[in-house]
């Protein structure tokens, strides 16, 4: 799946239409969880361990902080339907389209795709122990030049 199936605009669709229809079940391709608001170093040291893992990244929005996976359905059909629609799960079933992102830009407060990102971020935002001056790894000494 391509996931490129909408081409209009929500704003050029006729009202009342059903969005599925055109779209590519972005909904179907992630699932986010709220996580508590880093608070201490230890907090922000398991916002990287996350990320570590493939297809997982970090999103803050309107203040809350969420564990984003990346990953499809396994019950969604090629054409962008969900394949066990009468038995879906709750969650589905009380999704709406009238706050889908449909056209959505993707666009965060923050957003951290690697621990490295995180690391520095924590560097900013955090004040370091008093024994310690970067929690990065000390730069390797220099290999001896061969002649």
């Amino acid at each position: 799946m391509t996931g490129e199936r909408n081409v209009l605009k929500r704003s050029q669709l006729p009202p009342d239409v059903n969005l599925c229809d055109y779209c590519a079940a972005k909904c179907c391709h992630y699932f986010a969880l709220p996580i508590e608001r880093p608070k201490k170093r230890r907090d922000y040291d398991f916002i990287r361990w996350y990320l570590l893992h493939d297809r997982a990244s970090v999103f803050v929005e309107d203040g809350t902080w969420y564990l984003l996976v990346h990953t499809v359905c396994k019950h969604l059909r090629e054409d962008y339907r969900c394949g066990i629609y009468e038995t879906r799960p709750q969650i589905c079933r009380d999704y709406s389209t009238d706050d889908c992102e449909y056209d959505d830009e993707w666009a965060y407060e923050q957003y951290f795709e690697t621990p490295e990102q995180v690391a520095e971020y924590t560097e900013a935002v955090m004040p370091l122990p008093r024994n310690v001056t970067s929690i990065r790894s000390p730069r390797p000494p220099l290999l001896p030049v061969v002649s």
